[in-house]
């Protein structure tokens, strides 16, 4: 390793952390502070190149400093204690890891002499977090500091993103060293792929452009990779369908003409029939997930010749075989193909592609996310179309996980990448809330709301406390069903209607809640008020606004593949099999 950025006289391991936070031009760590890290956070005090960011809980941190990520595409940053500080950290960390969020983690640690001796606040956070990271690292020794807190940036953000750990012993924090860091790094053990094979690119064009019935189905590493111009120039080319994951909503634009919709268990039934009966698939950063395709058997029935492009090489027929594997950058792999492309003479089938096009618009036609718009109860599908065109389709949407997550998915049309922010591998509650926290830090200006329900909310909701003291304007979106919507709608389907412990009862005045923290509280109960609220709302650009939709109980999200079915098998909102015995009332 060269180094840069060296001092001549020996500082604390403390002040080297902080240092090298410096050299990575880091802007905003999240944290909450504890015995373990009081050295670190001590040098923290002394300085003022980056913002330190104090949560109300750790798991609230390591969200946040992923929301960042997410948002600017940089590392995101997040510093807690040791024991239960380290533990709380973890579902964070397993959110970020299952979405492959580059998030450097630095988790303080007891004393080394300490370790193994279940001392006050020991775990053994290495130990904890192996299955949910992409690497960790206990330091040993504080000449290491400056080397491992480099590692763990690159390992971070090169190749397929992911957390990384750095656990530091107390002692390590209050040695002296002198203070060298690295401008490169260099790995035997790990040099991921950048450039993909250029025969397969090649094999791959020549299928696309042979292909009768073409799909593009593009996921999170298309956000994650930057590609979003890439892949919006090869599609417009191409003129072929275009489908995005959960997590790749916004990698190619909803209102496009060539869009068919979100795919998956609560994809659009032109979007999932289109995947199911292409002849030619191209999968751009995408992963095959259970919740994508349903039972690989019944995905597998339909022949096609399927091309992958990821970085990762482990996610390549990893559930489903797959026929021109190209491992590489998505970027990269995308503009090679694209110059391929502006060099070939040879075009689509016209006649074909014309034809395809007539059978999609035939399953657009059935219009699979009609819903009943003459209802006086508020329906939540019609909440996230107003929030759409109220904010004109510029906002950050951050969601916490259940049905008004898919309803944000569905309802709301992302033309931008990094516009929308999910758990969407780990299904996190309580994410919704620091999610819009690292969103409005990455951009002051920006509107951001926070679609969530009143299950979800509960679980980070100390976090208005921290928006109060850093006057962060979000704008929670709370569809308010007194259910957990979405195990409710499984009990409805596959449990006969016993709704076991799904019920909200004991539900706080939210309105009142929010203000004696000092923020907006509004609720809404009828449908004509929705617009309006969310005009209010929106106005008070300097605010955080906590907005109570009370919507239909019975509500629930369609269309949907059942668990085990294949990704055609939908049960539609209009299906008689959906209509089930009444559900009881609330009063």
């Amino acid at each position: 390793m060269e180094s840069t950025g060296s001092t001549t006289g020996a500082i604390s391991g403390a002040e080297i952390v902080i240092r090298c936070l410096h050299e990575e031009k880091v802007k905003f760590v999240f944290g909450y502070p504890g015995g373990a890290v009081l050295h670190i956070y001590d040098a923290l005090f002394k300085q003022n190149k980056f913002k330190h960011i104090l949560v109300r809980h750790e798991q609230a941190a390591v969200h946040a400093a992923d929301a960042y990520a997410r948002a600017t595409g940089d590392v995101g940053v997040a510093l807690v204690t040791s024991g239960p500080g380290a533990t709380n950290a973890v579902t964070g960390i397993a959110t970020a890891y299952m979405d492959s969020i580059p998030i450097v983690v630095i988790s303080g640690q007891v004393p080394s002499y300490a370790i193994g001796e279940d001392a006050f606040q020991e775990v053994d956070m290495v130990g904890i977090t192996r299955p949910c990271v992409k690497h960790n690292f206990l330091v040993k020794d504080v000449k290491d500091i400056a080397s491992t807190i480099k590692k763990a940036f690159y390992i971070a953000a090169s190749g397929r993103p992911g957390p990384v750990v750095v656990d530091i012993p107390k002692d390590i924090t209050a040695h002296l060293a002198n203070f060298e860091y690295p401008n490169s790094v260099e790995m035997r053990s790990y040099n991921p792929v950048a450039k993909g094979h250029s025969g397969q690119i090649k094999k791959a064009l020549k299928l696309l452009l042979e292909a009768k019935r073409p799909m593009i189905y593009s996921g999170g590493g298309t956000v994650l990779g930057d590609a979003s111009a890439h892949l919006i120039k090869l599609a417009h080319k191409l003129g072929y369908p275009v489908t995005n994951t959960l997590m790749g909503l916004g990698g190619f634009p909803a209102t496009d003409k060539q869009f068919v919709g979100m795919l998956g268990m609560h994809g659009t039934y032109e979007a999932n029939m289109a995947m199911q009966d292409c002849d030619v698939l191209l999968a751009v950063g995408a992963r095959f997930d259970d919740r994508v395709i349903g039972n690989p058997t019944h995905f597998l029935s339909q022949k096609r010749t399927i091309i992958h492009i990821d970085v990762d090489p482990s996610s390549i027929s990893k559930r489903v075989k797959v026929d021109v594997p190209i491992v590489g950058q998505v970027q990269s792999v995308l503009g090679e193909m694209n110059e391929l492309l502006d060099a070939e003479t040879k075009k689509p089938d016209a006649a074909a592609l014309k034809a395809w096009w007539a059978t999609i618009d035939g399953w657009r036609g059935k219009d699979s996310l009609a819903y009943d718009r003459s209802s006086s109860i508020i329906k939540p599908q019609f909440v996230i179309e107003k929030l759409y065109e109220v904010t004109k389709g510029n906002a950050y949407v951050t969601s916490d996980v259940g049905q008004h997550q898919m309803w944000a998915a569905q309802y709301y049309k992302f033309d931008k990448p990094r516009r929308w922010i999910n758990s969407g591998g780990l299904g996190t509650m309580g994410v919704g809330l620091p999610y819009a926290m690292g969103c409005q830090l990455a951009d002051p200006k920006a509107q951001v709301a926070c679609v969530t329900g009143e299950g979800s909310i509960q679980m980070n909701i100390q976090e208005l406390s921290t928006c109060k003291q850093f006057h962060l304007p979000i704008k929670v979106i709370m569809l308010n069903n007194r259910y957990l919507g979405m195990v409710r709608q499984w009990q409805e389907f596959f449990y006969e209607n016993r709704y076991a412990e799904s019920y909200m009862d004991s539900l706080p005045d939210f309105v009142k809640l929010a203000e004696s923290y000092g923020h907006v509280g509004m609720q809404i109960t009828k449908p004509g008020d929705v617009e309006s609220a969310l005009k209010e709302a929106f106005a008070m650009k300097d605010r955080f606004v906590f907005m109570d939709f009370i919507t239909d109980q019975k509500e629930n999200v369609f269309p949907m593949v059942p668990n085990g079915k294949g990704i055609s098998e939908m049960i539609m909102g209009d299906d008689p099999k959906s209509k089930t015995a009444e559900r009881p009332e609330l009063a």
